[in-house]
């Protein structure tokens, strides 16, 4: 039977099964292809998807608006001073009149709330480009960047360390367990993630054969791994609990140390950007002034070393998103 993604939202990790996540990779690579080659048609010629942003963005609101204009399509960006979201409309409101505009929707901020809501009432898809537990269009980059590596993903081996609990510590956790994938996180027992993700996680996993291990220890967690990934210590909005993130992720700093406890001389290094990993950002001297701290959740010789594939996980946004784009809407 073959893979039909028309009309579906994308909210959350879970709304992919294992043969639609492998179809949508698989189609990212055909995209990323046919782009490189210049012969990328205009798959989406004639329609329009709009663009919720809530949160600032640079490579979800770029790898949205240029996978649209690549594939034929128009985005339109809509910021927070532009949508009204219960001020003056309710959001289901504004999503059915949304829906009788655009073709697709999709929205980045904090309340997951919000992107349910959209989905229920717009009536085209909708993508959700983060809110505060899920980061699903993420997600798919970080595998496309791994498969790169390792093509079958069921025997790629990944850790997780730092902050477990934030949306990458859920996406990641759940997409691993629908990959089939061997996924360790490494964090403080305190940022473990909620009971619930988990027992969706090992949901998933009984019927994937995933290998899902979450522990305080780094060297459990990196040892024979194919990549280490980290996140920020402190999420957007969370920025008043950075001095209690530092005492308690400091040792979960990936370092070069870190990165020679997997043996594994392949080992890559993964981040969904932003990284605090020198002084060069407001925040990277700040910590430096106040904590006597360069970099954070990742040094700068790690992020800069040629283990570090961020850049390529970055483009792959792009390609990731344009898959979907043309699984939901070609």
């Amino acid at each position: 039977m073959g893979i039909n993604l028309r009309g579906r939202s994308i909210l959350k990790p879970a709304d992919l099964s294992p043969l639609e996540l492998h179809y949508v990779l698989d189609l990212s690579r055909d995209l990323r292809s046919q782009k490189r080659s210049g012969s990328l048609p205009p798959l989406l010629a004639g329609k329009s998807v709009a663009l919720l942003f809530e949160k600032s963005s640079t490579r979800t609101r770029a790898a949205f608006a240029v996978a649209c204009a690549q594939l034929g399509a128009h985005p339109e960006f809509l910021g927070k001073d532009d949508i009204q979201f219960g001020k003056k409309e309710s959001l289901a409101d504004t999503a059915r009149v949304l829906g009788r505009m655009f073709d697709g929707i999709e929205f980045r901020g904090y309340a997951h709330d919000v992107v349910e809501g959209l989905a229920r009432y717009a009536g085209v898809p909708v993508y959700n480009g983060l809110t505060d537990l899920w980061h699903p269009t993420q997600i798919l980059a970080d595998l496309m960047t791994i498969q790169d590596r390792v093509p079958n993903l069921r025997h790629a081996r990944l850790a997780y360390l730092g902050d477990a609990r934030n949306n990458m510590g859920n996406s990641l956790l759940v997409a691993a367990a629908t990959a089939g994938m061997d996924f360790r996180m490494a964090a403080p027992r305190s940022l473990f993630p909620a009971a619930e993700i988990v027992a969706e996680a090992e949901a998933i996993a009984a019927g994937t054969g995933a290998r899902l291990t979450i522990t305080e220890e780094i060297g459990k967690a990196v040892d024979g791994v194919d990549a280490i990934y980290t996140d920020v210590w402190a999420s957007m909005g969370e920025e008043s609990k950075l001095r209690e993130r530092i005492e308690l992720l400091k040792p979960y700093q990936v370092t070069a140390g870190v990165m020679a406890q997997s043996h594994n001389p392949d080992t890559v290094f993964l981040h969904c950007l932003p990284a605090i990993h020198d002084a060069q950002t407001t925040l990277g001297a700040q910590v430096e002034k106040d904590y006597g701290l360069v970099g954070l959740e990742v040094t700068d010789e790690v992020f800069e070393s040629a283990h570090s594939v961020v850049f390529d996980q970055a483009e792959n946004r792009l390609h990731t998103i344009a898959a979907l784009l043309v699984a939901t809407l070609a």
